[in-house]
């Protein structure tokens, strides 16, 4: 039927709420890009006003909002001013690099943050003089974003109170400044051999040094955390002890509390990075449920829900060094943007951050799967989290295989960037939450597949 800029008619859009499960504004959303899918509409097809289909099917104006405003998430649809709403021109993907490397989580399953960041963002203003967010506020977050700190690291840490809690820029500025504030230039700095890139690179600009201390399959060795305590005269250590960027490991609670007994013997203070607990199923008590004199904890946004709300909730192990530690961290970076607090603490008080995070989890389970089923073999189990840590097969070396797959437009992480020792593993750290379509992080898989088993390129070169 010959539809094109004219209303469609009514007739047309009375199966939209007949087929499918879910709430009325999925089918009507499902139906439109279905209709689109096999071509009943077209590119530049006009939609029916928003009030108009309301009165044809039966529903509230807000329902057809709604899947609306999905369908255009999903790109389908577009609105065009006072023109009104039209099927979109078809999209050409100019990435062209499927990003295997920068490790955010997947958009959440079943949810759209479109949606819920416009209704967030909404409460925050009802509740928020709105001068006030986009003003300089020194300090650690307001009562209200405390509040929220609170309630989100209960889980992790037990209840808190409030006021021990400190709201962050951030994870990467929350390790500089704990860095600054416990250690002098030159200090040595204590982690494990592969260590999150960030903890480098702010060690590195500070001027602080970095010492690896030997682990075995449950991490770091307590033993020999003693050792090198004693032979570097440290007297901090950073650990990233659940899902470990990028092994995946999880330390266990009998190691974990085997270098607490050690922390406390020589007076060591830990960082217990710890962006992914609630993604982990079952996981061991954070360090610093278990000692918390001895660790300052960090828990940030950006893994679980998404890195634009730019916030992260810090205890430190002595609540005396509050005042040492906010002086420090705002020498380089003055606060955590405050709209972006406020969304965080609106989402975490509605219940809206859990369901994000639910939904993140099942995306990354759903995006594991597909990486098991396709880098995997019959003994392959999907792991946790939003990246995996794939050993690579001779006669390929985790950098030559970076190149060849950036030419092939696929972006990984090679093993020397997390090593700080030369041996580093043959292996690289694979990302998936970058891609946003599970097609087509599928597809960038089959690809990174098909390159594994051919010949580096070195050694097709040498084939005569």
């Amino acid at each position: 039927m010959d539809t094109s800029h004219d209303t469609l008619r009514a007739t047309f859009w009375k199966p939209a709420l007949t087929a499918g499960k879910g709430p009325r504004y999925l089918r009507l959303a499902s139906f439109i890009e279905q209709s689109v899918a096999d071509g009943r509409l077209r590119p530049g097809d006009r939609l029916p006003a928003q009030r108009e289909l309301a009165s044809w099917l039966g529903i509230d104006f807000t329902t057809v909002t709604r899947a609306y405003n999905r369908a255009r998430d999903r790109n389908a649809i577009e609105g065009r001013g006072p023109l009104g709403t039209f099927v979109s021109t078809p999209r050409v993907a100019l990435d062209q690099v499927l990003d295997l490397g920068m490790n955010i989580p997947p958009a959440p399953a079943g949810l759209f943050l479109g949606e819920l960041l416009q209704k967030g963002i909404d409460d925050v203003l009802r509740h928020t003089d709105a001068s006030m967010l986009m003003a300089y506020q020194l300090g650690d977050g307001g009562v209200a974003d405390r509040q929220a700190g609170a309630l989100w690291l209960t889980p992790m840490l037990g209840p808190l109170d409030p006021a021990d809690v400190l709201v962050c820029p951030g994870a990467q500025a929350t390790l500089a400044a704990l860095l600054l504030m416990d250690t002098a230039r030159d200090d040595t700095v204590l982690c494990e051999p592969i260590v999150y890139p960030g903890v480098r690179s702010a060690a590195r600009s500070l001027d602080r040094q970095l010492e690896s201390v030997p682990v075995d399959d449950d991490g770091m060795l307590p033993d020999a955390l003693a050792e090198a305590a004693t032979r570097h005269r440290a007297r901090l250590v950073y650990l990233n002890p659940t899902l470990q960027n990028p092994t995946t490991r999880t330390m266990p609670e009998g190691r974990r509390r085997e270098l607490i007994a050690v922390a406390e013997k020589l007076d060591l203070t830990l960082i217990e990075d710890d962006p992914y607990w609630r993604l982990t199923p079952d996981a061991p008590p954070p360090l610093a449920r278990l000692a918390p004199h001895r660790v300052h904890y960090i828990s940030t946004l950006s893994k679980c829900l998404t890195p634009g709300l730019r916030t992260a909730y810090v205890r430190l192990a002595d609540g005396r060094a509050r005042d040492v530690f906010l002086s420090t961290l705002h020498s380089f970076a003055l606060m955590a943007p405050p709209l972006m607090a406020g969304l965080a603490t609106q989402w975490i008080h509605d219940g809206t951050a859990d369901r994000i995070m639910h939904g993140v989890k099942d995306a990354a389970a759903q995006r594991q799967a597909i990486a098991a089923d396709i880098l995997g073999d019959a003994h392959t189990a999907p792991v946790q989290g939003i990246h995996l840590w794939h050993f690579l097969p001779a006669p390929w070396t985790a950098r030559e295989l970076t190149i060849a797959a950036r030419a092939e437009g696929l972006a990984v992480t090679p093993a020397d960037a997390f090593c700080l020792t030369p041996d580093a593993p043959n292996a690289i750290r694979i990302s998936l939450g970058g891609v946003r379509d599970p097609e087509r992080l599928a597809s960038a898989l089959k690809r990174l597949r098909s390159l594994l088993r051919e010949a580096p390129p070195s050694l097709r070169a040498a084939i005569v």
